[in-house]
């Protein structure tokens, strides 16, 4: 496995979206540029792993994540989306994910990973709990 961060403009963006679209569902190439051009001038990244380092390498997984800071917990490295491709499940795809986050956390001074799980995602809360994530909050959204 080889794991990697992709700028917006990077050529392997669109083997990216293929993996990162089974999580998130909505997303066109269109507006996936859009949303990660404007996110990367506010710390968005990807970090994306491939099967080898290889221009031609399959995506098998995606993390989109940034640094933040919070009353809560000062630095802290939020994941917005982590998706392992179907055909790669339980092959240690997301395990390396968190451990290459988890990395960079600590590097750049954070006291913690967030996340939020949709609350139908099963199996995701089986892997982070695994994983050692706990359950700390309820996340309340309201649609504008």
């Amino acid at each position: 496995m080889f794991i990697t961060d992709l700028a917006p403009d990077d050529p392997r963006i669109d083997v990216m979206l293929a993996v990162l679209v089974e999580l998130r569902t909505e997303l066109t190439p269109a507006s996936f540029a859009a949303i990660y051009r404007e996110g990367w001038a506010q710390g968005l990244r990807f970090s994306a792993v491939f099967d080898r380092d290889e221009p031609d390498a399959a995506c098998l997984g995606v993390a989109g994540w940034r640094i933040l800071a919070s009353t809560h917990a000062g630095r802290k490295l939020y994941v917005d989306d982590l998706v392992t491709t179907g055909g790669a499940r339980s092959s240690g795809v997301g395990r390396a994910l968190i451990a290459n986050l988890s990395e960079r956390a600590k590097a750049a001074g954070c006291t913690v990973i967030d996340l939020d799980s949709g609350v139908q995602r099963y199996d995701a809360h089986r892997f982070y709990l695994r994983e050692r994530f706990a359950i700390t909050s309820h996340h309340f959204a309201k649609q504008l």
